[in-house]
Order: structure tokens, then C-alpha cells, then sequence
């Protein structure tokens, strides 16, 4: 199959899957075609697929990679002694775990080709992210706790896990609580990384996006944090801090008082 027969077969299957998607037309266009699979994919419900869909889609999701290309965590240089700042996509670098700012439900967003890295991370790993994220949500039987986290496998993407955490929503002002739960985020994943034995990890910047956590305020609690636990437990573990807005670069540039480009 070529990349675009993988693309239309998906498309093909996702539709069938549901009576009302029957009159759903598929594009002709290249580029629309992509935004209709993930779409399909954003909505779908959690569960499995036979497995002649999975190896087209995992063929499919690797090729998809290999175009936006890959980013090992060895050909990054630090800013501090094991701590890294990197702008660009977090679904494209290789690195033992990722950190996904989830919400509660713990399965991924379904809106629509969303911009948020929820959306992202569980697009271009595949559906098998979702239907795992699912099955933990049933075993544990209820919604997971603000400051919480849960690791996953990545499936397509180039990490080896995916660590989930719930950062807190503001609505207003930001108040003393929600830079705790904020900070035990960071805690929560550093903790899992730590327990799974893991040498890296990459933070997304949690809670500032739809969350609307301030997006400075939010990068002096990740950075205390980690450079706190890092001290604490006298680790070697390698922590990237993902930024995709030079907006947050630029903060996080101050916050390490490196010099402009």
C-alpha cells in the first residue's frame, strides 16, 4: 500500500464503523483527506480494532512521522546540568516519556483536530492510546484527581511512554491552590518516571493553554519543581521543557538567563 491507499482505507474503515457517518464523502484533496481521518479518529469512541487496522494504521502513523522527522533527546544540548529547553513538536521527539496535559476523563480530546497537545498525543500514537487511557479510567472508576498522573505506552510515537496529568483549570485569579496542584503535577510525573525507571522525560507546558494558567507564572513552578526534585533525589534523569509558542520559549529562555539567539 502507498502512504495514500493506508490514508483512504482508514478513512473507509472509520465511516463504516457508524450508520451515520454513511454519507460522509471522502475528498479528493490530499490535505483534506488528512483532516477528515483525523477527525474520524478524534471522535471515535474507546475500543479496540481488528488487527488488519491497526498494522495499516501503524504503518500509516510511522510514515507520517518519518516526513515530520524525529528528535532524540542525545543531540539536544542543556541549559543546566540535565535540564534541556526545546521548541518544537513533542509528538516528534524520542525520549523515554512524554508528558500529555490531560483532562479528568483521562481518554483524550474529542473535538475535532483541536489544537491542544491532548488532541496531538493521541492522534499520531493511534487509537490504541485511547482505548488503554479507557480501560485504566474503568478499572479505577472514577474521574483522576487535579495534580494526579497515569502512564501509558506511546504506541506510534517516538517515545516510549506517555505520562498523563490533570492540571487545575483557573477561572479567575490564580490562587495558592492551584500552584500546588500545579507543582504536584511536575511531582506526579517525575515520581512516575522515577518508579518506572525511566532517564528522560519531556514536559509540555501543563494548564496553560485552555486551562489558562498563566504562562509565566506556570513555568517558575515547573522549573522550581523540577530543579527541586532533581536535588532532592540526586537524580541523573534528563528533563526537557517543550515549548511549541516562542511565547513560552521566551520565558523559559529568561528563567535559565540565556541569551537571545
Amino acid at each position: 500500500m502507498t502512504q495514500s491507499e493506508r490514508q483512504f482505507f482508514l478513512i473507509k474503515e472509520l465511516i463504516s464503523e457508524k450508520n451515520e457517518y454513511k454519507n460522509i464523502q471522502i475528498p479528493s484533496d490530499d490535505a483534506q483527506q488528512k483532516i477528515l481521518l483525523r477527525s474520524l479518529m478524534n471522535i471515535r469512541e474507546a475500543k479496540n480494532a481488528d488487527k488488519n487496522f491497526l498494522e495499516i494504521q501503524d504503518e500509516y502513523l510511522q510514515n507520517e512521522l518519518m516526513q515530520k522527522g524525529i528528535t532524540d533527546i542525545n543531540t539536544l544540548s542543556p541549559v543546566k546540568k540535565n535540564i534541556y529547553l526545546w521548541k518544537g513538536d513533542i509528538t516528534t521527539l524520542k525520549c523515554d516519556a512524554i508528558v500529555n496535559a490531560a483532562n479528568s476523563a483521562m481518554t483524550g480530546c474529542y473535538e475535532p483536530c483541536h489544537s491542544c497537545i491532548d488532541n496531538c498525543i493521541h492522534t499520531f500514537s493511534g487509537i490504541q492510546l485511547r482505548a488503554e487511557c479507557d480501560s485504566l479510567m474503568k478499572k479505577q472508576g472514577f474521574l483522576e484527581p487535579t495534580g494526579n498522573a497515569k502512564i501509558t505506552g506511546a504506541y506510534n510515537l517516538p517515545c516510549k511512554f506517555v505520562i498523563h496529568t490533570v492540571g487545575p483549570i483557573i477561572k479567575n485569579s490564580v490562587t495558592k491552590k492551584d500552584c500546588e496542584l500545579l507543582q504536584s503535577c511536575y511531582r506526579s510525573c517525575l515520581n512516575l518516571a522515577k518508579k518506572n525507571n525511566l532517564q528522560s522525560i519531556a514536559f509540555c507546558c501543563i494548564s496553560t493553554g485552555v486551562f489558562c494558567f498563566p504562562n509565566e507564572k506556570a513555568a517558575q513552578i515547573a522549573v522550581t519543581t523540577v530543579k527541586e526534585f532533581l536535588a532532592k533525589e540526586k537524580s541523573q534523569m534528563k528533563v526537557v521543557f517543550n515549548v511549541f509558542k516562542n511565547e513560552d520559549y521566551e520565558i523559559y529562555k529568561k528563567l535559565f538567563s540565556l541569551s537571545a539567539d
